[in-house]
């Protein structure tokens, strides 16, 4: 489903996310500033659709494998980051199947932005990204926010998990976009059942320059959830 939804996308996407507000201004820089210093550090980008937040790791210092499922997607990763200096390698890779090609404690951070929300069921795809995260190391992921999801799209049971489809608007059309939504509780529970600890949770605020960028959405960001951050760490046996 997440595939074919961003085949669909395609260019309209990447460039869309290159500079929206939500992703410039707000979810790469908590994403970044939860990985802290990752010069020299082996780092994991799942679900790194056009490659911008891959980029941004490898421009730090990083070695960055990215993977998502769309193909549309990875291709678009590979031509914006084909003529930097320490480029990141991309994968076609399903979250719902095995990385078989990838081994026990090779990464050292695995990030995850805005990714879980379209899986059903997390359990398999974590138990994956901690395999291959090595002892001590973190995971670093967005969400949608619990709160917000729940009051945004007029839902009724805040407790129940359900699919839910919803129309955004990118390169000025309207899209059809289908994701799962989930109470607070669940997702705490999901991480701890797969042996993460939660180092921090964080709901972050828009950078600073973004209310010049657009002031509506700067005062939007600043006073109404959007997303939800987790700062996990992978325990030593």
């Amino acid at each position: 489903m997440t595939t074919e939804q961003y085949d669909d996308l395609g260019a309209e996407y990447a460039e869309h996310t290159a500079s929206s507000v939500i992703n410039a201004y707000y979810d790469r820089p908590a994403i970044l500033a939860l990985s802290g210093d990752v010069a020299g550090k082996r780092v994991l980008d799942v679900g790194c659709a056009a490659g911008h937040l891959s980029a941004r790791l490898a421009g730090l210092g990083a070695t960055v494998t990215g993977i998502d499922s769309s193909g549309v997607m990875v291709r678009m990763a590979e031509e914006l980051c084909n003529d930097r200096d320490g480029r990141p390698t991309f994968r076609r890779a399903d979250l719902t199947e095995p990385l078989d090609f990838l081994s026990d404690d090779s990464f050292d951070l695995v990030t995850a932005s805005l990714v879980l929300h379209y899986l059903k069921d997390w359990g398999p795809a974590l138990a994956e990204l901690r395999r291959v995260l090595r002892p001590g190391g973190a995971m670093v992921l967005s969400v949608h926010h619990p709160g917000e999801d729940w009051h945004w799209l007029d839902r009724t049971d805040y407790f129940r998990t359900e699919l839910i489809t919803d129309e955004w608007t990118v390169g000025g059309k309207p899209r059809t976009v289908r994701f799962y939504r989930r109470p607070l509780s669940w997702t705490f529970a999901a991480l701890r059942k797969a042996g993460f600890e939660v180092d921090q949770l964080v709901e972050p605020m828009p950078l600073p320059e973004c209310e010049s960028v657009d002031p509506q959405w700067f005062k939007r960001l600043s006073t109404t959830p959007r997303f939800l951050y987790f700062r996990l760490i992978n325990p030593s046996a």
